[in-house]
């Protein structure tokens, strides 16, 4: 599979500038890069840049904080980094440095990490509002209390304004809704790894393995295309599929079970997010089936709602009614269609909502209100479409043969102009393509 070029210099420049923009000449933004995060001991887990770090900047170091000071005539686009250092770069690779910072990534400029103390007090002086994430990372918190308290008095006498701290997600994040084209291509190549992926995982899955063979299966696929598990896949046979966050992924695959996958490749920080359910014998009991044909049916008038000028929870609402309509044919719920929808009944199997924002995180930023109401899906919006149903063991009142299954089928959709993209389609939904795919092993 051809790679997927990265996000270019430009790209980043056009977000910050457009961030400034909104932020105004008296304010200042400060972004922290992730830190790392020590697994065991001496042990740390594989980096992962801060999201809107990434978003603003493409810089994927730690220890480097980006500063953007609006209008700022020496350089509005600030980072502070590691320097280049060989010893250093010997034990944990190569750094972009000072120079890379501005001739790779755009920056106006750029100073040592360990000048932060000295200089951004001076840039936060000139400057009344403050935009940034309070709660993500309490040392650095109190490193800006501590800045911001050198000079508060000395504001005070002058009759100057104290400074007003403001949420930098309130102003960023309703961008990163919205992708760009270079961002949609880099979603439509994690969606493809991650639908091989899953045919992979269905050609190897079978009676006697275990799921974590199977999990084994959807990394391999992941890293062989240069890309990441975007979150812990979940490989869960049988009853563990009744578990929604299912990800010990230990058990021993049977005849007679469903096994439902719910992993997706992340490329370039961009995540996919796909949910299949197949039996790991080959072939759909009648049980199995009717249930799979019925989150299937939810799930394509959910995709009939994901288009321009409708409400996000018009997405939701489309596949619960199909759902409380099939359960009570199925005979899981009772009495009327009128009276399961106004009591909600189908939160008994299906106690998720519909879906979520997709994009730089899985559950990616952006508010799904608008000032109390739901808001209307516009082009460039990304989101997952997963309605399930589970029915774990010992559900009372509910025949034997729903027992212990669950069913939830996912995929990833780009709303378009007149309509949606369905980013995973390769990735095989029809029960009987599936049983095709499985009977070739």
């Amino acid at each position: 599979m051809a790679a997927s070029p990265a996000i270019g210099p430009a790209e980043y420049a056009r977000r910050r500038r457009q961030v400034m923009r909104m932020a105004g000449e008296e304010a200042i933004l400060i972004l922290p890069a992730a830190p790392e995060r020590v697994r065991s001991l001496d042990s740390h887990y594989r980096y992962r840049q801060d999201s809107d770090f990434l978003y603003l900047s493409g810089f994927e170091e730690p220890d480097a904080v980006l500063v953007l000071v609006p209008g700022r005539a020496h350089g509005e686009a600030l980072m502070f980094c590691r320097e280049r250092d060989p010893h250093g770069e010997t034990w944990h690779g190569a750094r972009a440095g000072h120079e890379g910072a501005v001739d790779a990534f755009g920056m106006d400029d750029a100073y040592p990490i360990d000048d932060l103390d000295e200089i951004l007090p001076g840039l936060l002086e000139a400057r009344c509002r403050v935009y940034y994430h309070f709660g993500r990372d309490a040392e650095f918190d109190l490193k800006l209390i501590g800045w911001v308290n050198r000079f508060r008095d000395a504001l005070r006498r002058e009759g100057r304004a104290a400074h007003e701290f403001l949420e930098l997600g309130h102003l960023l994040h309703e961008f990163r809704l919205f992708k760009s084209r270079d961002e949609l291509r880099l979603m439509r190549h994690a969606a493809r790894i991650s639908a091989l992926a899953h045919r992979e995982a269905m050609r190897i899955a079978r009676p006697g393995l275990h799921e974590y063979e199977v999990e084994a299966i959807l990394q391999y696929t992941f890293r062989r295309h240069d890309a990441v598990a975007a979150y812990t896949p979940i490989v869960g046979a049988g009853a563990n599929a009744c578990v929604l966050h299912y990800i010990a992924n230990n058990a021993l695959l049977a005849d007679g079970d469903l096994l439902l996958i719910d992993a997706g490749a992340e490329y370039r920080g961009y995540a996919s997010d796909i949910t299949r359910t197949f039996p790991v014998g080959g072939r759909f009991s009648p049980a199995q089936r009717a249930l799979y044909r019925l989150v299937l049916d939810a799930q394509a008038a959910a995709l009939a709602e994901a288009r321009p000028g409708r409400t996000w929870n018009a997405v939701h609402d489309a596949a619960v009614a199909v759902v409380t309509e099939g359960l009570l044919r199925l005979g899981l719920l009772k009495g009327s269609l009128q009276r399961a929808l106004a009591a909600e009944s189908h939160r008994r199997f299906f106690m998720h909502k519909t879906g979520h924002w997709l994009g730089l995180d899985t559950h990616d930023v952006g508010e799904y209100r608008i000032d109390g109401d739901h808001r209307e899906l516009e082009p460039g919006m990304v989101f997952a479409v997963e309605p399930g149903i589970y029915v774990p063991p010992g559900t009372p009142d509910v025949p034997a043969q729903w027992q212990g299954l669950a069913v939830r089928i996912e995929d990833a959709v780009a709303i378009t102009r007149d309509g949606h993209e369905l980013l995973t389609g390769d990735a095989p939904r029809n029960p009987d393509e599936i049983e095709a795919l499985l009977a070739a092993r």
